[in-house]
């Protein structure tokens, strides 16, 4: 008796009616997994924190304290030069013996476990990176500290995640759950923080990520009014009233800052290009970025540390225009140099600092206030520079509590972000990833193989083998040419299915003898039992073919399982042409005639064309 082969059961996703997601109950426990990855990256944030302000508090004032203080009031001297320097070589101490992980300002690191690493951090990472940050930040590096947290909370969903049977992509999940939560528990800003996950870390957009992201967000906001007290972090309440033309200056705004933007990116890595070619150990370079961070604090001492204080002052109005642009100056440039040199810190915060500061100096002639255009400012710099337009739009919203800045927000971070996209081919925290040759798209579109079905790209006229041909028959079929298929459907007299023949049978058949009076339907395939159907979405079938190793699937009816057509790997690679000709494909519909021709349909998604 013939036997069916059904392999189904073994694929990775359900051959049922789909639907617009792909979530299953899976996603629960995720969600409750996420309610303790949530709590611990809000813990880890408190404690980067204090121990931030623990450092600073000795380093610079021989204080035995936690509480925040700005180096401001830090005095100028030879301690102030060799403060950061002594801060770098310890950093670089850690990074040689400790772990390489903590060296730079945690995203890229972040981004590269999760598409690279299997969504794997080791131990180590979430002990090293928040010390050697607070170290750094502390001595007077002018970096934030949500880059590091971010690595940090990331480091600990990872961990917690690498306790459990999961997958990488659960893995993923947790990873970037824990980064959001440590980035809402310091800066108070949960949506963002979410915004920035879909925008920069998960790399999709599924309730499976989702859903888990948000939870960790909003435990994680939950917890702040206990650790970190209510409120804005920069209470910002003016509202904006702009002339008929505001919105065009906010674009103006928004270009300046994505030029700016553009500027310190490329400087970042250029410096990083000369430490490269430095005659010393990688070690060493933090100690000499720090030498450079410790002259520029004689200049300026407020471009020093995470720098709150500036950016609470830009937006209260508490600045002079010589202040703000000796400020800008020194902040870039030790910034950037520090940052090449590859200590431990964060880019947010300085991100900040310079478009808000640089958005002052124009508020002086626009408008609507320079604390308005500052604001402004800071997240088109923000967006335009991490390529997140919507993180950015919204962290400014949620940091100063002000939701009336919405639109000339959005405004200059659009502006800000078509700059940048349209003059580097990378950005700030994708470069260094790029650098190590690795490839990284943050596009997002539809999977043409999860939009398009069977039917659209199957062969219909196809050709098949009767049951009732003869072994020898079809041996002298598949011998006769050699341009003849791999394999091909035999069906019965009305069109029914009945199973597969491959050339690998026939050269079973030629080893095995004469067959007498066998006919196909005695010895036909055990591969007859798969099948796609008409409905089928491509992915689907790609999975068959993956899964049961056969470059063709007979396509049946679901009724009769009479054979409607034929799909073979190399219909599935035509689905490539398909994409390419609708972003090429430019036409002018209202002039173009009834009858489409082949390249028209083509451009409007019809594959089936492609067939002849």
């Amino acid at each position: 008796m013939r036997q069916t082969l059904d392999i189904t059961g073994g694929l990775p996703r359900s051959r049922g009616k789909p639907g617009d997601f792909t979530a299953d109950r899976r996603v629960l426990v995720l969600i409750g997994m996420a309610l303790l990855v949530g709590s611990l990256g809000a813990g880890a944030a408190w404690v980067l924190l204090k121990l931030i302000a623990l450092v600073t508090n000795l380093v610079w004032f021989g204080h035995f304290s936690t509480e925040n203080v700005s180096l401001a009031d830090a005095h100028p001297g030879i301690w102030m030069v060799l403060a950061p320097a002594a801060g770098g070589l310890l950093i670089g101490l850690m990074a040689r013996f400790g772990s390489e992980k903590i060296r730079g300002h945690g995203i890229p690191e972040a981004i590269e476990a999760i598409l690279i690493g299997g969504s794997r951090m080791q131990p180590k990472v979430a002990i090293l990176k928040p010390l050697s940050s607070a170290v750094s930040i502390g001595s007077g590096g002018p970096f934030g500290a949500e880059g590091p947290i971010i690595m940090t909370g990331g480091a600990i969903g990872s961990i917690f995640a690498q306790c459990f049977h999961l997958t990488a992509a659960e893995r993923k999940t947790l990873l970037v759950a824990g980064a959001a939560a440590g980035m809402t528990a310091i800066f108070g800003t949960p949506i963002a923080a979410v915004l920035l996950a879909v925008e920069l870390l998960l790399f999709e957009w599924k309730p499976r990520s989702f859903l888990p992201v948000v939870t960790g967000a909003v435990i994680s906001a939950a917890w702040r009014p206990l650790l970190f007290g209510t409120g804005p972090l920069f209470p910002f309440a003016e509202r904006p009233d702009l002339p008929w033309w505001g919105l065009v200056a906010a674009v103006g705004v928004g270009v300046v800052a994505g030029l700016q933007s553009g500027l310190m990116t490329r400087l970042l890595y250029a410096i990083e290009d000369l430490f490269e070619h430095l005659p010393v150990h990688w070690m060493w370079w933090p100690m000499l970025g720090g030498l450079v961070v410790g002259l520029g604090g004689l200049v300026d001492p407020r471009a020093l540390g995470v720098g709150y204080d500036v950016i609470a002052d830009l937006l209260s109005g508490h600045m002079v225009r010589d202040e703000a642009i000796r400020l800008l100056l020194v902040k870039s440039a030790v910034w950037v140099i520090a940052l090449g040199s590859g200590t431990s810190g964060g880019v947010l915060a300085p991100l900040l600092i310079l478009g808000g500061t640089a958005g002052w100096m124009e508020g002086l002639v626009l408008p609507g206030g320079a604390s308005f255009w500052a604001l402004v400012g800071m997240a088109a710099m923000m967006g335009g520079t991490m390529r997140s337009p919507l993180t950015g739009v919204m962290f400014a919203i949620e940091l100063t509590g002000n939701i009336d800045m919405l639109l000339p927000l959005l405004a200059a971070t659009g502006a800000a972000h078509a700059v940048t996209v349209l003059l580097l081919k990378r950005s700030i925290l994708t470069e260094k990833i790029a650098r190590r040759g690795q490839h990284i798209t943050r596009e997002y579109a539809i999977d043409p193989f999860e939009l398009l079905r069977a039917a659209d790209v199957m062969v219909t006229k196809v050709e098949t083998l009767p049951v009732d041909m003869s072994i020898d028959a079809a041996v002298a079929f598949f011998t006769s040419d050699q341009r003849r298929h791999k394999s091909y459907p035999v069906i019965t007299a009305d069109g029914r299915l009945s199973g597969m023949v491959t050339r690998a049978d026939v050269l079973r058949w030629r080893t095995e003898g004469d067959h007498q009076a066998a006919t196909l339907d005695d010895v036909v395939s055990d591969t007859s039992g798969v099948v796609a159907y008409p409905d089928d979405v491509l992915g689907q079938v790609a999975d068959l073919m993956v899964v049961s190793d056969l470059g063709r699937l007979p396509v049946v009816d679901r009724t009769g399982h009479r054979v409607v057509g034929l799909i073979a790997r190399k219909d599935l690679l035509r689905i490539r042409t398909v994409v390419n000709a609708q972003e090429e494909d430019r036409n002018v519909y209202f002039l173009r005639e009834k009858a489409l021709v082949p390249e028209a349909r083509i451009a409007e998604g019809r594959p089936s064309e492609l067939q002849h």
